[in-house]
């Protein structure tokens, strides 16, 4: 149970790994202030990168291929952490909005160490989640923010940390009527095993688990709500259970074979266009549609809805799988490739320390760090679609790098660490100086 100590309370490994698969009884996971609830999530990573590794050499045994594409997991994991970023500068809406009707409309009091008080959160936040997905899925406004998650066309373990920055600022809605009742402290638990959870579910190695298929959202059911086949769309809601798609006429059992992703593939692996480009195409719907109704449907309605169309869209609209579909996947040199992992390999190093270090920061250099990190998981963005402007962005970020250096804003807990990226990112400049000056003479050559 809770402790009168005021910071979070410390975590095992066996807790943090059972936490993935929301096993942790009541009594290790019940707190009497929300200050002692531990960060589930940050703990997590470790695990994450394990399961990662694991689904690879799985899949690797089973099927003789890789589980997933260096391009559409680097794509992946930056859309994660792009969308942690803003819970580095402020604490999550989804506890700010929970808090403040807490403290000022609550009904009634649950006791927080009840065992009862923790399965009917559980079941709560389970249920708050199944309508605030499958709202997400029938509103186009929250469609935007939601189909960041499904614009990947692999289904692996890289896919379940593909998140939108914007998501957040409307599921907030869907957990308030738990404030009237059960106290922060117990819902911000919940509110982590039910996101947790749902990590390793994206996943083909497993193919089904039996019996708890019946209750259980589990990768097989999950694995048709990512399909982009007709009889995919807008099915398996669920986050834990899926009881509560049986109940409500959403369940579709997993049948012919998946292909995933959204039914117009946005072929992208940019983070920032990824999260703003359906904003961009609801804002142009908008001012295109005609009549006043019809422009706040295109926010209200489907994403596939138009004027004299049913609210959802017309089904035989969706495009036809043939089987034969290609995922995006542009060609790039394997030393491009390599030159991807490694740097991304240094972004989520200094992504976790920023996690680690963050309450003895200034805020200015908090803002440049995340600037920083921004710049970059961009500049992967344009190199893995190998595009004619990826040298030039590349001299700037590594150059920023160099600069923010120099001035301590970078500088790691380990010195050796600091040297060798000092060494990495003066290589790289100059390596894409050469580069960029070699295309620029090739383009004078052809057109003198």
């Amino acid at each position: 149970m809770g402790s009168a100590a005021g910071g979070p309370r410390a975590t095992t490994p066996g807790q943090q790994l059972r936490a993935l698969f929301y096993v942790v009884p009541p009594g290790e996971s019940s707190f009497r202030t929300l200050e002692e609830v531990p960060d589930y999530v940050e703990k997590s990573i470790p695990f994450f990168i394990a399961f990662i590794v694991l689904e690879f050499a799985v899949s690797w045994v089973q099927k003789r291929k890789l589980s997933g594409r260096i391009n559409d997991g680097i794509s992946s994991l930056s859309l994660g952490i792009l969308s942690r970023l803003p819970d580095v500068l402020f604490r999550s809406v989804d506890l700010i909005s929970y808090i403040y009707v807490w403290n000022n409309y609550r009904l009634f009091e649950l006791p927080w160490d009840s065992p009862w008080t923790w399965y009917l959160t559980f079941l709560g936040v389970d249920f708050a989640y199944y309508w605030f997905h499958r709202i997400s899925h029938e509103v186009n406004i929250l469609w935007a923010a939601h189909q960041v998650h499904h614009s990947s066309e692999d289904y692996n373990l890289f896919t379940a940390l593909r998140q939108s920055v914007l998501q957040k600022y409307t599921s907030w809605m869907f957990n308030l009527p738990m404030a009237l009742f059960i106290p922060p402290s117990v819902f911000a638990v919940h509110l982590q095993f039910n996101l947790l959870y749902q990590f390793w579910i994206h996943t083909e190695v497993v193919t089904n688990i039996g019996p708890l298929e019946w209750i259980l959202n589990t990768p097989s059911h999950h694995r048709v709500h990512h399909g982009r086949n007709p009889y995919c769309i807008d099915k398996n809601y669920g986050g834990t259970l899926i009881i509560w798609d049986r109940i409500f006429g959403t369940f579709e059992a997993e049948d012919a074979k998946v292909v995933y992703g959204l039914t117009h593939p946005v072929n992208s692996f940019e983070p920032i266009l990824l999260q703003l480009r359906p904003l961009a195409h609801i804002w142009n719907t908008f001012w295109a549609t005609p009549g006043f109704c019809n422009k706040l449907s295109v926010l209200f309605k489907g994403p596939g809805w138009g004027p004299g169309k049913p609210r959802l869209g017309l089904p035989e609209e969706i495009p036809v799988i043939t089987g034969k579909e290609v995922p995006f996947n542009p060609r790039v040199p394997a030393y491009l490739n390599c030159y991807a992992v490694v740097h991304f390999a240094v972004i989520m190093e200094l992504y976790i320390d920023l996690l680690a270090t963050v309450t003895v920061l200034s805020q200015g250099t908090i803002l440049l760090r995340i600037f920083f990190i921004i710049l970059s998981l961009t500049s992967f963005g344009f190199l893995m679609e190998n595009r004619p402007k990826a040298g030039i962005l590349e001299i700037i970020r590594c150059s920023v790098f160099l600069g923010v250096y120099k001035l301590g804003y970078l500088r790691n807990q380990l010195s050796l660490l600091d040297c060798a990226y000092e060494v990495l990112f003066s290589l790289c400049a100059a390596f894409w100086g050469i580069q960029v000056m070699k295309r620029i003479t090739s383009s004078k050559d052809k057109h003198p």
